[in-house]
């Protein structure tokens, strides 16, 4: 099984710091995408462990073992960040989300913490195969708060679940079969704030690998107050 990727990652119109980081070992058949928080270079600082003990994970076989090891590594990431944190003289989290994909055999695992976001696109269908860790969704899936409130709610940015925020880091994971032609996109919420479901799954299944650069200029033109990044992966 081969892939194609793109990535891209942009500042955005209102930031002065880029503090999301990404992750791309296609020879692995590992990608990933983290949003840092904590404000300037403490966020900086949180996506790039992240995505930097990903990229150093030593080679396993086996799609299994190469994400046990892909969470061994994250959950180690946690404690160095709430060690970071709390050596600090001001109090504060520092953290950041990760969603990421392996692929392996014809087999996929998507794996995330935060509300940075995960899609397939097959056949022209888009599916979120993450579900975001954040208040609005809990209140969405209580029942409480229809979907298409969601991105509009004031506490759209409360996130409730990241890699530094707690002492036990819980990674969610999905898994399935991954096809040819299928197309998957992994994003910070930089990203999915501005461009809905529709939109993404009109430009990726019309441009294919080449909807990086047009997502990102969308983006932008639409003032783009956070920092922007995505990873598009195509199975041959």
């Amino acid at each position: 099984m081969a892939f194609e990727c793109v990535s891209r990652t942009h500042v955005g119109c209102r930031r002065k710091v880029n503090e999301d980081s990404l992750a791309v070992r296609t020879d692995r058949g590992l990608w990933a995408v983290a949003d840092g928080m904590g404000g300037h270079e403490a966020g900086d600082v949180a996506s790039s462990k992240v995505t930097e003990a990903l990229l150093r994970l030593p080679v396993v076989y086996g799609l299994d073992s190469l994400v046990e090891s892909v969470v061994g590594a994250l959950q180690r990431v946690n404690a160095e960040l709430i060690e970071l944190a709390g050596s600090s003289d001001i109090k504060r989290r520092i953290g950041s989300t990760v969603v990421g994909l392996a692929i392996s055999g014809g087999d996929f695992r998507c794996f995330w913490a935060g509300d940075s976001r995960a899609y397939r696109i097959r056949d022209g269908q888009i599916e979120q195969i993450s579900r975001d860790h954040s208040m609005v969704q809990d209140l969405v899936d209580a029942g409480l708060l229809a979907p298409e409130d969601a991105e509009n709610h004031p506490n759209a940015n409360i996130i409730t679940r990241a890699v530094g925020v707690n002492e036990q880091l819980k990674v969610d994971m999905v898994q399935g079969e991954a096809l040819p032609g299928d197309l998957y996109l992994l994003a910070s919420d930089g990203l999915t704030r501005l461009v809905d479901d529709r939109e993404l799954a009109a430009v990726l299944t019309s441009r294919g690998l080449d909807a990086a650069d047009s997502l990102i200029e969308t983006s932008l033109a639409r003032g783009a107050p956070d920092n922007v990044t995505l990873v598009i992966v195509k199975v041959d």
